[in-house]
Formats: C-alpha cells, structure tokens, sequence
C-alpha cells in the first residue's frame, strides 16, 4: 500500500496465532462461540455478544430448535434490521455436521424476501402475513425489525405469548423512548410471556442512549466471544491492520494514495452532506473508477465495470452509489448470488454508500476504506466487519480511515478536529476490543485456574500477571483494587467494560482535555469523568460498587495502552514504515499473538515495580494517542489546538465538586489532614479545590433559597 507517511495515524496492529479452533466443529457441528451460546440455551432472556463472522445466526438456529422442540416454546420469530440480512438465515442442513434436526424456514414465512417494502400497503400485507403465521401449523419467522415493530403495534405484545423473538444486531435498540424497538423489548420483558435473545457483534452505541435500561439488561444471561478469540482462531487471516490517514483538499485527490487495487476491497463513499462530500456521488463514484485504471465497459449479467488497471489486469468494480433500480438490483443480485460469493474473483472492488456495511458477507474482502468518519463507533465496529472474515488465502485484513485534516487557518479549529477526535476515539475503542478479556483481582487474592504466570509461577511477593493460553484472558493483581460485591457489579465489570469505555472516549471534552490540555490533572478524567459516567450508567449500585466498577473500567484502558509501547520496539521514521507495510510483526502499535500482550504489561510491571490502582488513576489514558497524532498533525496547528483547549478552563460543576469533595475526606481519613492549595502534588491541589468549590455551591444554593424565600414573603 502507498501512502503518505507524515499524514498517516499509524495503525493499530493484531497479528493472529491462527489456531483454526474458530472453524473448528465440535461432534455437533457447533464451532467455539455456537456451543458456548447453546450451553445457555435454557434462559429466558439471552444476550450474545459475538464479532461479526463468529457464527450468531447459527448459534440462534441451534438455541431456536431447542426452544420450539424441547422447551415447549410455540413460535420462533427471527427479526433482523434489513431484508438483506434475512438471507442469513435461509435453510441450513444441520444434521449434516451431527445436529439432530435441520434448520428449515417455509419459502412463504420469510417475509424478508417478499417483494416491497415495510411502507404504505406493503406496510399492511407483512402486518397481516404476521398475524397468520401465529395462527398457522409453521414455526419459524423471519421479518425485519421494522415489520416487527409494526406487527407489534397492531396486534399487541400478547400476541407473542409463547414465543421466541431473536434480534440480530440487537444495538439497533436503545433505551431511549423514542426507539421503538428498545421499547417494544422492554414491553416484553415486562409481560414476561416470551423468550428473547438478542445478537450484536457491538453493544454500543454512537449516542449517549444505552441499548438497554440497567433494569431490563440484568434480566439477560449473556454470551461473549471476543474478537481476540476469533481472530487468533481462524485458519488463515494473519493480521488485522486499522489505520487513520489525513488528506488535504479533496479526498479524490489523495484517494489513490490508500487504494490498492490489488486488494479486494469495499470502498465507503462519504454522506452527501459530510464535509469531506462534493454533493455528487455519482461524480465520486466515476471518479474512484477512473483512478483504478481505464474503464472497458459494463458486464450485462452482472453489472459490474470491467476496468483495466495500470498492471494490466481487468478489475470487476460493483458500483452501489447509483441508485437506478434496475441496475442496482442486477448488481445486488449479483453480490448475493451463492455461487459468485464462493469464488474469490468474481469482484474485486464495491464501491458503496450506504449499504455494504451491517451483515453484508464478502469473506474475501481485504481492505474496508471509509472516507469521513462515520455516524458512530457502532458503524465503524460494523465497516471493521466486512474485512475480517476468514477465507483462504487471505492472509491480512485492513481498515483505513482517510480524514480531512484540520486547516489551521479556521477559526472553529477546534471543531474541525471533531473527525479526528472521534477517529481517534474509534482506535481506543478497537484497541480494547482487540485485547484479551481482563481479570483483575487486589494484591494477594491468589492464583487463577488456567493461568500460567509465567517463570517460576504465581509468588504472592510479584506482580502476578497471568496468561490463559486457551481465552487469551489476562489475570492481573492490582494493589488498593476495589472488587464488586453485588452479583450485577460483578456482571457489569466481566461483560460491560467496553460499553462504559466507549463512552468515555467518544466523549469530545474528556477526549480533548486528554489530548490537548497538559495542564489537565488525569485524575480529573481516570476519577472524575469516568466516575459521573459510571454513577449515570448504573444509578441503582451502591456507591461502592460503583467506585470498583470505575476503577475496573480505567485499568482496563491504561494498561491496554501501557502494553502497546511496551510491545513497540524502538523503530523510527521511514524504516517503521516499511516493516509495518511488509510484517506487523515488526511494526509500531502491535498486539501480537498468543503472550505478547501480557508480556507488554509485565514489562510495565517490572518498570513500575507494583500496579497499585492509584498510579493507574494518575495516568492521563490518552498519552500514547496525542504521542501519535502530535507526529502525524502539523507542530503549528497542534499548538493552535492546544491554546484554544487551555482558553477554554471549565468551572468544577457541584457534581464534580462532590466527587472531589469525597476523595478529599478519603484522603484526610488516610494522611491524617486535608488535602492543601499549596500542595506540590496536583491531584491533591485539585481535591483541595473542589472542596472550596463545594462550598461555593453552597453558599449560592443557600442564597438563591433565601431569595427565593424572600420573595414568596412579599406575595
């Protein structure tokens, strides 16, 4: 790949053990993540988190046969967010692989591939077609969420008494009462009368809506498979690259720079009302062709452009920015067709805007380049998707983000670095999702079972730092760590730490205040702003639950970060380039396979000497991220960014004075004093201003109630 080296975000590296263990069929042909799904085939309300290509949809047929055959459930209603999905699940034979019974959908009750849309009469028709498949002998469904909705508001949510609603790509609902879908969930686990389970391969969201309210999420069982797991146990990908790269003026200008054409690829078009569009995507999409090579005509079957590239070689382009019907149709069919899908030349580029994202399955694709950032991580998550599939002789995967770079020359600078910010959220947030799952318990609680620690094993005098050879997990002991007590904190810090993660790093001022304010104290945003986030997210837990799950949630993102520098090297300018281009192995960023990552962390240890919880709060978790971008952004706009971030000091709100205001007691309970103005240490300076500022808020509350009092006395 070419690209411009002093404009690029370097990319974040996974190279892969390839084990073979993920397409690995056990005697009933469940691969790892379907029999670790169908082990929890008895709750009644199950979540699975699992990447994309992992095997979800037929993990729910297996669970969805056991429901109607064995636990006495009458209906299975299989509600996906888009008719193409519904292709996933068509017939599967299987008792083929060693099930005993095949998975089987009556041609009729697969609505998805009924003709029209979820509007107007058809609106009616798939209403209708709802309400007799309840009345009819057949038992399995499959709709899209929007007919479910619809369905539901018709005929009511008892009407699904006794049935199993399954939603895939469950992060389509949310807790907000505006969602529709999130509600009807809510609805049905209120009434209590049906099985759910959902399906994502991202429980996050772009908004600040949870997918669930806390109340409805502790009635599920969850599943998780990581993306860890996946990808060290394909056969063939070796190495997953995600990398972020500036462009100046047009990004048609620059797009070759990153476009190979060698690669199989899915390339993203910007939204005609992003920045980074001209408002002609047609114009773009010719445009793309046109740098690829010289164009030789259109292909009538299939309607793919057939282009000559500069090597010579003929490249099938499918073009899904034109809309005309007719041709996008011939197009889409073309894409689905099974017998064109198993064939690894049958296209070699998609250009696309809106679609190709979410379920679309091309187990060849190498290269998912998106030009703007997307609307949210979850469809960054999902674009990630489409290339990490495994196939043979596919050896690496890439995703790459090319962004406008900010002009220095703007006066809004700081809002001309919202994309980069959130690219740069996005790399954070797939950097966790990269790592293997973290166990952490306080210094002294003993080892785990399954963990190896390494030379001489578990001694209750080290930094014990376990590896488990068959998950990936880590176990780390941490000094002064606070555990969960109640079996929902204790849930919340196995299953949602990339939720809470993804929240705290999508956030523009925490993530521009971790960038760009180096007068910041890290405790501000490690206690305080990740703290509010936990007390928001789960109002319900005790205060110290919440407090363990805060500190759960920061060491798992520190130390993510702590291991990459630890596994870099000391590579430099053009000669990391090159080795990142010719073998991650070597490159920059890298988390490698099998112990690398946890031989990254116990380096940490050894420098640090004891990871003790209050060096992990005093960490700024976005160091290694303005390191990177302080190399790739030009030093006089970096400067310009900074001024502005400084200039713009924020008054300690009263919630973020409380807080402060309680560690300041801990801290008198533990030193025997308060914390001091005068202090040499900056954290403690900032506790001492919050209390000062807790009064401030007091003061004013008390005068706005005489006030207040004042006046209700003269009326």
């Amino acid at each position: 790949m070419v690209m411009v080296t002093h404009k690029a975000i370097p990319a974040v590296s996974l190279t892969c053990a390839r084990t073979g263990v993920a397409a690995r069929g056990d005697e009933r042909g469940m691969r790892p993540m379907q029999a670790r799904a169908f082990a929890m085939r008895g709750e009644q309300y199950l979540l699975i988190k699992s990447p994309p290509a992992s095997g979800k949809s037929r993990a729910l047929m297996f669970i969805a046969l056991d429901k109607l055959h064995n636990q006495g459930l009458r209906k299975a209603i299989i509600i996906v967010p888009e008719r193409a999905i519904g292709a996933s699940f068509a017939d599967a034979p299987l008792s083929q692989a060693g099930f005993w019974a095949d998975w089987v959908v009556a041609p009729q009750w697969n609505l998805c591939n009924a003709p029209g849309g979820d509007e107007g009469s058809a609106r009616g028709s798939r209403v209708e077609a709802v309400r007799l498949f309840l009345e009819a002998a057949e038992r399995v469904l499959v709709c899209t969420h929007a007919t479910f909705r619809f369905a539901a508001e018709a005929l009511g949510i008892a009407a699904f008494d006794g049935c199993l609603l399954a939603v895939d790509e469950f992060h389509h609902a949310s807790a907000d009462d505006d969602n529709r879908l999130g509600t009807l969930v809510s609805e049905l686990i209120a009434r209590d009368q049906a099985h759910v389970v959902a399906m994502t391969g991202s429980y996050f969201r772009g908004d600040a809506a949870p997918v669930l309210r806390p109340a409805d999420e502790a009635r599920f069982a969850t599943v998780t498979y990581t993306y860890y797991e996946q990808l060290h146990g394909y056969e063939h990908l070796k190495a997953l690259d995600i990398g972020y790269y500036f462009y100046a003026g047009s990004y048609l200008d620059s797009i070759h720079k990153v476009l190979d054409s060698s690669l199989k690829t899915i390339v993203h078009i910007p939204n005609v009302n992003a920045r980074e569009s001209t408002a002609d995507k047609i114009r773009e999409a010719n445009e793309i062709m046109g740098a690829l090579g010289t164009w030789q005509g259109e292909e009538a079957a299939t309607g793919f452009h057939l282009i000559e590239g500069a090597d010579g070689r003929l490249l099938r382009v499918a073009d899904l920015v034109d809309d005309e019907p007719s041709r996008r149709n011939r197009v889409m069919a073309a894409l689905k067709d099974p017998a064109g899908r198993g064939q690894r030349d049958h296209v070699d580029i998609i250009i696309a805007l809106g679609m190709a994202k979410e379920g679309f399955d091309w187990i060849w694709c190498e290269h998912a380049l998106t030009v703007g950032y997307r609307a949210s991580l979850t469809e960054v998550v999902q674009i990630i998707g489409r290339a990490t599939r495994d196939a043979p002789g596919k050896v690496r995967a890439r995703f790459t983000n090319l962004i406008a770079e900010p002009d220095a020359s703007q006066e809004a600078v700081v809002e001309a670095l919202n994309d980069t910010l959130k690219a740069i959220a996005a790399s954070l947030l797939m950097e966790q999702v990269l790592a293997p799952r973290f166990n952490f318990t306080p210094k002294g609680a003993g080892p785990r079972p399954g963990f190896d620690y390494g030379e001489g094993g578990y001694q209750p005098d080290k930094a014990n730092i376990g590896h488990c050879p068959e998950t990936g997990a880590c176990h780390l002991e941490i000094r002064g760590l606070a555990m969960p007590s109640s079996r929902e904190a204790q849930r919340i810090c196995a299953e949602d730490m990339n939720e809470l993660l993804a929240t705290f790093v999508q956030d523009p001022v925490t993530l521009g205040r971790g960038l760009f304010d180096h007068e910041m104290v890290p405790q501000d945003l490690t206690q305080l702003r990740m703290g509010k986030i936990v007390r928001d997210r789960y109002p319900d837990q005790s205060e110290a639950d919440q407090e363990a799950i805060r500190q759960h949630a920061v060491a798992a993102l520190v130390l993510t970060q702590k291991a990459r520098p630890e596994m870099a090297g000391e590579m430099v300018g053009e000669a990391r380039n090159e080795a990142r281009n010719a073998d991650t192995s070597n490159g920059e960023n890298v988390l490698r396979a099998n112990t690398d990552f946890v031989d990254g962390i116990r380096r940490y240890a050894l420098e640090v000497r004891e990871l003790d919880i209050d060096l992990i709060d005093s960490i700024n978790p976005f160091a290694s991220a303005y390191a990177v971008l302080s190399r790739a952004l030009d030093e006089g706009l970096l400067r310009q960014v900074e001024e502005e971030i400084a200039g713009r000091k924020i008054a300690i709100s009263h919630d973020d004075a409380r807080a402060l205001a309680m560690r300041a007691r801990a801290f008198q309970k533990e030193r025997g004093r308060p914390p001091a103005l005068a202090a040499a240490d900056p954290w403690e300076r900032r506790m001492a201003e919050g209390v000062l500022a807790l009064r401030r808020h007091a003061r004013q509350k008390a005068r706005e109630q005489t006030r207040a009092e004042e006046a209700t006395a003269h009326v």
